[in-house]
């Protein structure tokens, strides 16, 4: 493929003082614009465009080849100077496209056409695929969220910025007179194939309302019809962004995802019997916090071992996730379940024989804590062990069959220390019982922290407060059912 024919887009937040001022990439939706500066010159904003360059959307030499089992494979490099942490949040990225696209991304060995991911240079890449290695730049201290990572993966597999579509005026507002004149070329349009799907205010791709803006408290791209629709986020893929994907690539999966911090799962046709053959996944992924769970009807197929049709719920993103729900069949009660981060993946597989009627499941956020019923888990605190928030009132309760008692162990403990010989600041609290009124086994604070705890009865309750300031690691902590 001729080079001359590429396009190249970058998304820089820091580099050297000089040239044109672009934005930091947002880590909410309600983000504060930053500026910053890159060496570079550019067009629309972040887009470098080769003399004869032309839209890598329409291009279908610039897409990612499929393989004979219908995936699209991308190899790419990662730079050893990632932490351990960055190396997880960059999978945790990858896996939310793989489980619900055809798309997979693979540790690169000999192949000539990868993504070489290095950690300077702000954040950065290549529109579609160039034939030969490509940079993407996702700088460690200023790129480091899943939105961001998601933002220029997509710029790898072929899209531009939402509010650059061919059809952008139909949607939204661009408010020239609050934009500096140098910086108009930010918002010019893109001929981009926009796949028969509709403006996405909430995809990953999309700046924010005040993007470039010369003047404060005026917005240079307004929605329509409703000005005060939510643009800019950086959670992480929209459900039409998943959609667009799948599209680009003729991608042939069964799967869909649920942002929303709440909402209802049900299995194809319900209440009705779902189809047979069927291999699905839904991705729940709640703006905060963690996902609580609620099977509220079950009817699949029973068989042994739950050989032929099954519903399996995994901790996280992907199914290379811990198990939150084993293979489950028949009409077995569900009790509620929640998982340890803002991701539960839902997997359900059906034979060519027979069926059921389903399932629905609830489900929610919590900012923290939840009630376990499995035989074994392990929990931590919020955010560990990169610092728990202020302010937190997180509970959990665990709770076994009467025959058993629970034995609790705490591997890892840092909270804020003692104050006046008090833990009146942060503290974990832990009780012999079902509630706060139960006698108190404990209150820990600082590094002090018993290494294991059993329960007299059959159940055990956990209170984790903070305050307005300082934060320190948190807990790392699990616990099993033991015979009384």
């Amino acid at each position: 493929m001729d080079l001359t024919f590429i396009i190249v887009l970058l998304v820089f937040v820091v580099g050297p003082a000089q040239s044109i001022p672009i934005p930091k990439p947002f880590q909410d939706s309600t983000p504060e614009l930053e500026e910053q500066y890159i060496n570079i010159p550019v067009h629309d904003g972040d887009i470098i465009i080769n003399r004869a360059g032309r839209s890598a959307m329409k291009d279908a030499g610039c897409f990612w080849p499929k393989s004979s089992n219908g995936t699209v494979i991308v190899p790419y490099s990662l730079s050893p100077k990632y932490t351990t942490d960055q190396v997880d949040l960059f999978k945790n990225a990858m896996q939310e496209i793989e489980s619900v696209t055809c798309v997979r991304f693979v540790n690169h060995t000999t192949e000539v056409s990868y993504l070489n991911i290095v950690e300077t240079g702000g954040c950065a890449s290549v529109v579609g695929r160039t034939g030969i290695a490509q940079d993407i730049y996702l700088d460690s201290s200023t790129c480091m969220s899943r939105g961001t990572i998601q933002h220029e993966l997509e710029h790898s597999l072929g899209f531009y910025h939402e509010h650059s579509r061919s059809d952008r005026d139909d949607y939204v507002t661009i408010m020239t007179e609050y934009i500096s004149p140098e910086n108009l070329g930010n918002f010019k349009k893109t001929d981009t194939n926009n796949l028969n799907m509709e403006y996405d205010y909430y995809s990953v791709m999309h700046y924010p309302t005040y993007a470039f803006s010369n003047t404060s408290g005026k917005d240079t791209i307004i929605p329509k019809p409703d000005p005060s629709i939510p643009i800019g986020q950086r959670d992480g893929l929209s459900t039409l962004d998943v959609s667009k994907i799948n599209a680009l690539y003729n991608c042939d999966v069964c799967s869909m995802l649920l942002s929303n911090v709440n909402g209802t799962v049900t299995s194809a046709n319900y209440p009705n019997n779902y189809p047979n053959n069927s291999n699905c996944v839904w991705l729940i992924r709640v703006p905060s916090g963690q996902v609580v769970l609620k099977l509220d009807f079950l009817d699949v197929e029973s068989s042994i071992g739950c050989s032929a049709d099954y519903i399996r719920i995994y901790d996280g993103p992907s199914k290379t996730s811990p198990v939150l729900l084993d293979k489950t069949c028949g009409m077995p009660l569900i009790l509620p379940m929640t998982s340890l981060s803002s991701q539960v993946l839902i997997e359900f597989v059906s034979n060519q024989n027979g069926s059921g009627r389903g399932f629905n499941i609830t489900y929610k956020s919590v900012q923290c804590g939840g009630e376990f019923y499995a035989p074994a888990k392990n929990f931590t605190s919020p955010g560990y062990p990169n610092g728990y928030p202020p302010n937190l009132n997180c509970t959990w309760i665990i709770s076994a069959p009467p025959q058993y008692k629970i034995s609790l162990t705490i591997n890892n403990f840092e909270l804020e220390p003692m104050f006046y010989s008090m833990c009146s600041r942060d503290s974990l609290s832990i009780y012999n019982g079902p509630d706060a009124d139960s006698p108190l086994i404990g209150e820990f604070c600082g590094v002090r922290y018993p290494r294991s705890i059993t329960s007299s009865g059959n159940s055990m309750f956990l209170q984790f407060l903070t305050d307005f300031s300082i934060q320190y690691k948190g807990f790392k902590a699990s616990y099993k059912f033991v015979p009384k």
